[in-house]
């Protein structure tokens, strides 16, 4: 099975039965309740996010998993999930990096330049996004006149 989202059962043990062993830290399972998931048992404690450490039994009915992982939804999405793609570069953005967004466009920090003159944006530069391309006052300013129209003067 190569879908990462796997299901997480809750079972309550059954007093006459032998005691199952767990998957987590090796030893019988006593309590009353034991989860199944990944086709093994687990104690509820022993079952938990790689990252976070919550135990996955009570955050859902699913966990994921990759890279020999398990990892709750939130961890998995943001190590291995995706942003989108770039605007600019049209490049894919892994969900953990920092991203600038402008609208619905979103863009990897380094994409996130003037389209025509590349110049990068400082914190408090204006920016302006005209068909769809992010633009620096100064071509924003100059398409305006080529078009015939000058911005208005505050």
């Amino acid at each position: 099975n190569t879908k990462k989202e796997k299901s997480i059962q809750m079972l309550s043990v059954q007093p006459d039965t032998k005691p199952k062993g767990c998957a987590g830290c090796n030893r019988k399972i006593k309590d009353r309740y034991l989860l199944k998931a990944l086709d093994k048992y687990w104690h509820e404690d022993c079952l938990k996010c790689a990252c976070c450490d919550c135990r996955l039994g009570e955050v859902g009915s699913t966990l994921y998993t990759k890279a020999n992982l398990i990892l709750c939804r939130r961890d998995y999405l943001r190590l291995f999930g995706v942003t989108g793609n770039c605007a600019a570069c049209s490049k894919l953005i892994p969900a953990f990096e920092m991203v600038m967004r402008a609208k619905e466009n979103v863009y990897h920090l380094d994409c996130f330049a003037c389209q025509l003159c590349n110049q990068r944006f400082c914190v408090g530069d204006k920016f302006f996004l005209k068909n769809n391309m992010i633009l620096c006052q100064t071509d924003y300013e100059e398409g305006l006149m080529k078009e015939g129209y000058a911005p208005q003067v505050r």
